[in-house]
């Protein structure tokens, strides 16, 4: 046994994951199978999870993978009721669901504010209420929720979207205190520039992102985020090597929550506003 699998408790563990079959969801999966723990997982995506399912039997690994909308309560009680018959026990909840669409508030309408905060506020509500009685039964557990750096900056054009997000931020702050003295943690996880298919289709024309200057200027460690970052940031955070760690954030974002609107120009160095070169118009 090495240090991490002693030290980090997660062998033979259960984790219930929504939205775990594909881009963040599906990286926090494999990582947390590769260390030993048993997932059971609900993805809107079909394809994605009957992928997911076979991977998981050729491997031969012990885990619960339902086709069901992440967002509907009736869903993912379905989901942890076979949690119960299958383990009897759940130790962690990693909550990815969500999604989001790119508009200026002005031009949003109550129908759209409704989609947004049942696609994102709302599924981590009703997994909560879910898990929290079962890891109580069992001596505590670890949640964990998949936010964004759009939680804690403006996000033009996703003023709704950003609004559920800090949302979450702060429920889980308070669900902390909470259920700290029945040895539940509850933690979040708030990453910037990951490129996945989804955030592909939300961002619609980011090819901005994706050229290496760009990424260089916004982003301080100078490179895209990779789902591992974010994966590895989830198993610390369900593992016993946080264990004194709740009601916080994790950033696995190359610095850019903490540049905070500095930016690294090329031939410039770090400015907090646009280089004047770039503000003067050509001769």
């Amino acid at each position: 046994m090495t240090w991490f699998d002693e030290r980090s408790g997660l062998a033979g563990s259960v984790a219930v994951v929504t939205g775990g079959a594909g881009g963040l969801g599906l990286g926090i999966v494999e990582d947390l199978v590769t260390n030993g723990v048993r997932p059971a997982v609900i993805d809107i995506d079909q394809t994605a999870t009957a992928d997911l399912r076979d991977t998981l039997r050729e491997r031969d690994i012990d885990a619960v993978v339902h086709d069901g909308d992440g967002r509907d309560e009736t869903a993912l009680t379905a989901l942890f009721a076979e949690v119960d018959d299958r383990w009897g026990r759940l130790d962690t909840l990693v909550n990815v669901v969500g999604g989001t669409f790119r508009a200026p508030f002005v031009e949003t309408r109550p129908k759209g504010w409704d989609a947004l905060l049942r696609a994102n506020l709302f599924p981590v509500l009703h997994a909560c209420a879910l898990a929290i009685p079962r890891m109580r039964a069992g001596g505590g557990g670890s949640i964990v929720n998949i936010t964004t750096i759009e939680a804690h900056r403006a996000a033009p054009g996703f003023a709704v979207y950003s609004a559920a997000k800090a949302a979450i931020e702060q429920f889980a702050r308070t669900l902390a205190l909470e259920e700290a003295p029945h040895g539940i943690r509850v933690n979040n996880v708030a990453p910037d520039y990951v490129p996945t298919p989804n955030l592909a289709r939300i961002a619609g024309d980011a090819s901005a992102m994706s050229s290496e200057a760009a990424i260089r200027i916004a982003i301080p460690m100078g490179r895209p985020g990779l789902v591992s970052d974010v994966s590895s940031s989830v198993v610390f955070l369900a593992s016993k090597l946080s264990a004194y760690v709740t009601g916080q954030t994790l950033h696995p974002d190359g610095g850019a929550h903490a540049s905070a609107g500095w930016f690294n120009w090329p031939d410039e160095g770090w400015l907090n506003h646009v280089p004047k070169a770039l503000l003067t118009p050509p001769e």
